[in-house]
C-alpha cells in the first residue's frame, strides 16, 4: 500500500451515506479531542487531510478515506463532547449505531485513549462494547509527548493492566512516536482481511 496515495472520498452524515462496498475498513474511534485527526495525518505523512477541529465534537460525520484503493480509513465522530446539544447527540448516536450494526468490513478499530488523562467512562463503554460484538481492535495510547518519562511508564502500564489482554501501543502524532508500529498494525489487518476474503 502507498500510504501517500489517499483522499476523502465521502464526509458522510446519515445512514444511507455510510460506504458498504466490500472493501476493507479500518476505524479510528475516539472521544472528541483524542486526537483522530491529527493520528490520521502523522501516519499518512500529510498536513491537513485529516480536519483538525477546533471545535471539539462539533461535526458529526464519519469520514472515509480511500487509501491506495486497498481500503478505506475510517474516522468516527469523537464521543463525550459536554458542549454537544441533545440533538447533535442523537445524531452521533445513530450514525456509529449504523456504522456498527453491519460491521462485515471492518478489519480493525484503533480505539485512541489520551494516555495524559487515562481511559474515560466513554472509553470504557466503548471497549466494552467492541468486546461483546467480537470486533478485533487495539488500543492507541495518544499523546505521548505530553508526559515524562516516569508518568509515561506509569499510565502506560496502569492502561496495561486494565484493557488486558488487548495490546496497547504509544503514539504522539507530535513527534511521529510510534507511528511506524501503528502503521504496521494497520497493514497487517488489511493483509489478513484480504487473504480472508480470498480463500
Amino acid at each position: 500500500m502507498n500510504k501517500h496515495n489517499v483522499s476523502l472520498t465521502i464526509s458522510a452524515g446519515r445512514r444511507d451515506q455510510l460506504i458498504r462496498d466490500g472493501r476493507c475498513q479500518i476505524a479510528f474511534s475516539g472521544r472528541s479531542n483524542v486526537g483522530k485527526s491529527s493520528a490520521l495525518n502523522r501516519l499518512l505523512g500529510r498536513k491537513s487531510l485529516a480536519r483538525v477541529s477546533s471545535s471539539p465534537g462539533k461535526t458529526v460525520t464519519v469520514n472515509f478515506f480511500d487509501l491506495d484503493g486497498a481500503c478505506y480509513l475510517v474516522d468516527l465522530p469523537g464521543y463525550g463532547f459536554a458542549r454537544r446539544s441533545e440533538a447533535e447527540k442523537r445524531a452521533w448516536s445513530s450514525l456509529t449505531d449504523a456504522y456498527f450494526c453491519r460491521h462485515e468490513d471492518l478489519a480493525l478499530v484503533l480505539q485512541l485513549v489520551d494516555l495524559k488523562t487515562g481511559p474515560s467512562k466513554d472509553d470504557r463503554m466503548m471497549i466494552s462494547f467492541l468486546r461483546e460484538v467480537g470486533i478485533p481492535f487495539v488500543v492507541v495510547a495518544t499523546k505521548l509527548d505530553k508526559l515524562n518519562k516516569t508518568n509515561r511508564e506509569k499510565n502506560l502500564s496502569a492502561l496495561e493492566e486494565e484493557v488486558f489482554p488487548t495490546p496497547v501501543f504509544p503514539f504522539s502524532s507530535l513527534s511521529g512516536e510510534g507511528a511506524d508500529r501503528v502503521w504496521s498494525i494497520i497493514e497487517n489487518a488489511v493483509e489478513a482481511f484480504s487473504a480472508e476474503r480470498n480463500s
